[in-house]
């Protein structure tokens, strides 16, 4: 299936497998592109290091295209677009608005630029500064999300901008690609559904809470970080939330440390790193403390299997989610949807 998204990117299929912090590494991202879609490396929770790293393991293990996920308020953020050029890394995408500079950077070097954005008038933005596309995820995404429904958000973002939207929240399958290329975008991006794949190193037991879930098991909470974040309800997400400010600040500075002694970031960088977020949002310097908790309590559930202390980022669609197929089944599958539905619908 041929759309503006693959031959902007050059995979086979209008896919894209998302970049999650402490999920889409190496393995995740091989058998995506491989299986044809777009995988993306999530360098959040990277060194520079580590990234160069994985961007080097994935090009040991395939030859198809990929990208990067990066922090556009990280303090390091020009370092990192100098590894993605370094490294000839195909595509370049930021779940924050990227400066016009970036951009200009990143496409000098011959980097696709596609940004993430939640509503209508960052995606105007961003697309007056030089991004090549857009993934726009409605409120149904997991992590952190806005309050449109994608079902209005894309096609209120396809008439705003001249430029491919990737369509994302609540996709799972060919019904969904076929529903997003009506609403005028030229592909999906899924997260929760690479993440729950047997190529996803996410662990069983993890795994197994994201399958028993329901629809209505999928909630969204400020009490993580401050934002509005999608995540699967559990008693340590309630308990979140159950406490008090005072509680609350004391934890995100306890998580602030751990953040700092796990990441091997300095204090000088985190420093210069909430600055950064301070300026680029409107979030107060309590919420920019809050932020040390998103790393540290998905590290808890992605990487050491704790539900008990974690917190598991899940678009809805984890609801409506009950197998594990490999990457390459998954893709299969939804191109064949994909391609039944539409000769279904082409014959009345």
């Amino acid at each position: 299936m041929r759309t503006a998204l693959t031959d902007l990117v050059g995979v086979r299929h209008p896919l894209v497998q998302t970049g999650m912090g402490w999920v889409a590494g190496p393995r995740l991202v091989t058998a995506a592109a491989e299986a044809g879609a777009l995988g993306i490396l999530g360098s959040a929770t990277m060194t520079p290091d580590r990234l160069r790293a994985a961007v080097r393991e994935v090009r040991s293990r395939t030859d198809r295209p990929f990208g990067v996920n990066l922090r556009a308020d990280a303090g390091d953020a020009a370092e990192r677009v100098r590894i993605l050029i370094d490294e000839g890394v195909r595509v370049a995408s930021f779940a924050l608005a990227p400066s016009r500079e970036l951009i200009a950077r990143l496409k000098d070097a011959g980097v696709v630029v596609i940004p993430s954005v939640g509503a209508r008038r960052h995606a105007e933005k961003v697309a007056a500064w030089g991004a090549d596309a857009l993934v726009v995820q409605g409120g149904e995404g997991g992590g952190h999300t806005g309050r449109v429904a994608t079902s209005v958000l894309v096609p209120q973002v396809v008439d705003a901008v001249a430029i491919p939207v990737v369509a994302a929240g609540g996709f799972r399958d060919g019904r969904g690609l076929v529903a997003a290329l009506a609403y005028g975008a030229c592909g999906i991006a899924m997260g929760t559904r690479f993440l729950l794949t047997s190529d996803s190193t996410v662990p069983a037991a993890v795994k197994a809470a994201y399958l028993a879930a329901s629809v209505t098991d999928v909630t969204v909470t400020t009490k993580v970080d401050g934002l509005p974040h999608r995540v699967l309800r559990t008693p340590f997400v309630t308990a979140l939330e159950r406490a008090g400010r005072t509680r609350t600040l004391v934890r995100a500075l306890r998580h602030a440390v751990a953040y700092r002694e796990l990441s091997g970031t300095g204090a000088r960088r985190m420093l210069r790193d909430g600055l950064a977020m301070k300026r680029g949002t409107d979030l107060t310097w309590g919420q920019v403390l809050l932020a040390a908790n998103t790393p540290v309590l998905l590290r808890a559930a992605m990487v050491d299997g704790r539900t008990d202390l974690g917190v598991m980022s899940a678009g809805q669609v984890a609801g409506v989610i009950e197998d594990l197929p490999s990457c390459a089944a998954l893709v299969e599958s939804v191109m064949a949807e994909a391609q039944a539905t539409l000769r279904r619908l082409a014959s009345g």
